[in-house]
């Protein structure tokens, strides 16, 4: 949740299903999406891809089956992968969930672009409940495209090389996203006194989840639901 482009937070930080609970069911589905929320995580982080026509899709890989995602039309991708949610349906789904917050990944193969910044930024306008979202990217140009088309969510830096940080005063975010293993509490006391929210990744180890909150993270991303919530216990 975000107040004023601010995080307002569980307590004791975010506990977010990392493209769901994808150990119980397809990663990045709704069925997926829907046990992570009903096991009592705080939210969700998914993939978002675009297709040849514009469509917004939840899917970690650029190709299905070997064929890029962004060559194929809706009405195809669908056929093929029946199972694969349109962003509009995320929205319909959080329905049901009216506290949970929602992280968006929005991949992209830079330099170029096909639009699915602008896409996103539309789709996000139209969604009501949008202050219970943001938006991460590995994708430096990513993120300064979705400031231009007048994104109103907040954005996260996400990096697994600590290089990408020289990038940080240039880009238009509010927090970063680093892998769990590349922090400290310093470098966590670091960025707080920047004014960046902290959520990390991948972490599946309940006492890890544990330190890393009691280190000061705002929030957590993890694949399995039970040692995110033991984090807590």
């Amino acid at each position: 949740m975000f107040v004023d482009g601010k995080m307002t937070l569980h307590a004791k930080g975010l506990l977010l299903g990392h493209r769901g609970a994808p150990r119980a069911a397809r990663e990045n589905t709704l069925e997926s999406f829907r046990l992570a929320l009903q096991a009592g995580l705080d939210g969700i982080e998914l993939d978002v891809q675009r297709t040849r026509d514009g469509v917004l899709v939840i899917h970690h890989d650029f190709d299905l089956q070997g064929v890029a995602i962004a060559s194929l039309p809706w009405a195809e991708l669908a056929a093929q992968a029946p199972w694969m949610p349109r962003i509009e349906q995320v929205f319909e789904l959080y329905e049901e969930f009216p506290k949970a917050s929602l992280n968006l990944e929005l991949k992209s193969q830079p330099p170029s672009s096909d639009g699915r910044e602008s896409d996103l930024a539309r789709a996000l306008a139209a969604w009501p409940q949008r202050e219970r979202a943001w938006i991460s990217s590995f994708d430096p140009l990513a993120l300064i495209r979705l400031e231009k088309a007048g994104v109103d969510v907040p954005m996260a830096l996400l990096y697994a090389q600590t290089e990408v940080l020289e990038l940080l005063p240039c880009l238009p975010v509010r927090g970063v996203h680093p892998h769990f293993s590349l922090l400290t509490p310093e470098q966590v006391e670091e960025f707080k006194a920047k004014g960046l929210f902290v959520v990390t990744w991948t972490v599946n180890d309940g006492e890890t989840a544990k330190r890393l909150l009691a280190w000061g993270v705002d929030g957590v991303i993890g694949d399995l639901p039970q040692e995110l919530l033991a984090s807590r216990a």
